[in-house]
Order: C-alpha cells, then sequence, then structure tokens
C-alpha cells in the first residue's frame, strides 16, 4: 500500500523550552509543511508519566504549542494539538501494550537511564511510554518521523510493534477488506548536523532545563539581552578558532559554539571557519550574539505574546485537536474491527 507523506512528531511539556529543543526538532518542523501532511503534538500524556503540578503543565503544554507557532507552524497547514485531547491515542496504546513484549520495553535505554536503580518504583507509564509514543506515531499512519540520536531506539520499536501488528492479525485484516500493510513502516528523518546543541558551561553534556545553572543554556523566552549576554560568557578555551573542522577535535566548547552558529547561519562549520578561522573569540563570540539575538528574539516575544493570549493558543489547540481526532477515529474504527471488538 502507499501511503501518502505524513510527518508526525511531538514535543513533551516539560517546560522551559530551550535552543537545543529550537535546533534539534522545532525549526525544522516548518520546512516539512512544503513536503509533507504535518501533524505536530504537545504530548502531555507523555508528561506525566512523573508527577507534574498541574497548572504548571497546563503552562508548559501553552508554551511548547506557543513555540511551535512563532518557529512558523501555521496552524491551519499543520494540525497542531495536545495529546490529551485525542483519547484514540490511549485507546490504540493500549492494544499496543497487548501486542509489544515486556522484554521489548526493559530493553530501552532511556527507560534505564531515566529509572536509574529505582526501577521497582518507577511509574507502569514510564515503563509503557515507547508503546504510547508508537500510538501517537501509528495512529496517524505516518510514513516519517524526525528523530535525533537519543529517540532512534524508540522509532525502532514503532516499526517492530507496526509489523508486529500486521502479522498476528494478518488474516483478520485481510478478512475485514483491508490492506495487509495495515500500519506502515514509518521511516525516520534524521537530524542534520549540529542539532544536538551541548551545555554552554560545559561543552560534553547536552543543553538542558535540569542543569541547576541558567547560563548554560539558552531559554526560547531569553529575551535579547539575556541572550546575548549568556553567549558572550559561554565557556571557551584559550586558542583561536582553527581553519579547518578537525582543528575542532578535543574541543567540545568550541565545536559547540561553531555548531550553533553554523546552525543558526544554515551554513557548515566548514563555512563558519573559513569566515572565523585563525581569530580569537572576541571577534566569534560577538558575531554569535549577535545572529542568535537577531534569530531567537523575535521568536521569543512571540511565544511570550501567545502564551499569555490563553484564549487563542487554547482555540488552535483544540481546533487541531478535533483535526486529529477525525483521522485517530479513522484508524481507531479499523483497529476494533480487527482484533475484535464489538462496537
Amino acid at each position: 500500500m502507499a501511503f501518502s507523506p505524513r510527518v508526525f512528531s511531538g514535543i513533551q511539556p516539560s517546560g522551559d523550552l530551550h535552543l537545543g529543543n529550537y535546533l534539534g526538532a522545532i525549526r525544522r518542523f516548518v520546512p516539512l509543511q512544503d513536503t509533507h501532511e504535518t501533524i505536530y503534538c504537545v504530548v502531555d500524556m507523555h508528561a506525566i508519566t512523573v508527577w507534574q503540578e498541574p497548572n504548571a503543565l497546563r503552562r508548559a503544554t501553552r508554551e511548547v504549542a506557543a513555540a511551535f507557532i512563532a518557529a512558523g507552524v501555521d496552524p491551519k497547514r499543520s494540525i497542531v494539538f495536545n495529546q490529551s485531547q485525542v483519547m484514540q491515542h490511549a485507546e490504540l496504546a493500549w492494544v499496543f501494550n497487548c501486542v509489544a513484549r515486556i522484554g521489548w520495553m526493559n530493553r530501552m535505554t532511556q527507560f534505564k537511564d531515566k529509572a536509574g536503580k529505582n526501577s521497582e518504583n518507577v511509574s507502569l507509564g514510564l515503563l509503557a511510554y515507547p508503546s504510547l509514543m508508537a500510538a501517537d506515531i501509528l495512529l496517524y499512519k505516518a510514513t516519517a518521523v524526525p528523530v535525533g540520536d537519543d529517540q532512534k531506539q524508540h522509532l525502532e520499536l514503532t516499526r517492530d510493534i507496526a509489523a508486529k501488528f500486521n502479522n498476528d492479525y494478518a488474516a483478520s485484516i485481510v478478512e475485514q477488506g483491508l490492506d495487509p500493510d495495515f500500519f506502515p513502516i514509518t521511516e525516520p528523518l534524521i537530524a542534520g548536523p549540529a542539532t544536538r546543541i551541548m551545555s554552554l558551561r560545559d561543552g560534553t553534556k547536552k543543553m538542558s532545563k535540569s542543569d541547576p545553572s541558567d547560563q548554560s543554556r539558552i531559554s526560547l523566552l531569553d529575551d535579547a539581552d539575556a541572550i546575548s549576554k549568556k553567549i558572550k560568557k559561554a565557556t571557551t578555551d584559550p586558542a583561536e578558532l582553527p581553519v579547518e573542522v578537525e582543528g575542532l577535535k578535543g574541543r567540545p566548547e568550541a565545536d559547540n559554539l561553531v555548531g550553533i552558529y553554523a546552525a543558526l547561519s544554515d551554513k557548515t562549520k566548514t563555512e563558519v571557519l573559513a569566515e572565523f578561522g585563525g581569530h580569537g573569540w572576541g571577534k566569534f563570540k560577538p558575531a554569535l550574539a549577535d545572529l542568535a539575538v537577531a534569530q531567537l528574539a523575535p521568536m521569543a516575544g512571540e511565544m511570550r505574546r501567545l502564551i499569555e493570549d490563553t484564549t487563542t493558543i487554547d482555540a488552535i489547540l483544540r481546533d487541531g485537536g478535533e483535526r486529529a481526532a477525525a483521522l485517530a477515529e479513522k484508524t481507531m474504527h479499523d483497529v476494533r474491527r480487527i482484533v475484535g471488538f464489538i462496537r
């Protein structure tokens, strides 16, 4: 069966979106609107696998939706919604819980990382998180998902679940007059270079909201002054910038800042070093600060406006939820018939 090109991607509303979220995911959503049907979801059901303060969760959900729109996602061209508005996500996730194997879940490295030595006391939802993620994607029969390195394993599991469902229910699928390849084998859209953004304080650690130092990250809600100051205070080494990319090896902070400049300017690291190689940080950091302010400050202003305009942002999420639910129900109607449910 030829599935129409459709992208699904979701971001968890964990609060304090930063530059890594933008360059690693959100900015990539915009051009995909020209080549695919695009569905962008705030995955608030995933968020509650660990306890969330309810009002904080609502604000963080609006923040992610605002970031989508401020970055250039058009809610008329794309479907933008929060996951909990479409309960078919939970319904399909339960079916997939009964298709997937516990061994598959136990092998998920993100579960091991998050659970640590306390795996007996984490929520069942955290263990089943990848099953819900598979449901998010396959509910809309998405053909592609933009993924970074940390999500590749989950997408592989999604592909395994799709294949096992198609195999386990092969006879029923045909009996219902449906295509044997009921669920697509979703392909990854691999993130390009400079999407893994590291801490401004330690180039060996990923930029993260959990870092105790606010100076380690550029928040998408930072104003121009904050963006500029954080970049100018970013940790560097004393050497000049190299003239070739090879010279960045063993210099994590330099590599990170050059990578950020490359990503924001849509250039390669080689092109950046052709301009700045051989120069010191006194020339490079102000140029990077100016570039970051020009790109990020207007988006931050629009995000703040949208977050405070809850009527508008909630209406966008409601409209997206209704459109998403119409697609989701088509899939679930067939799934119920396939597995033998009576409705």
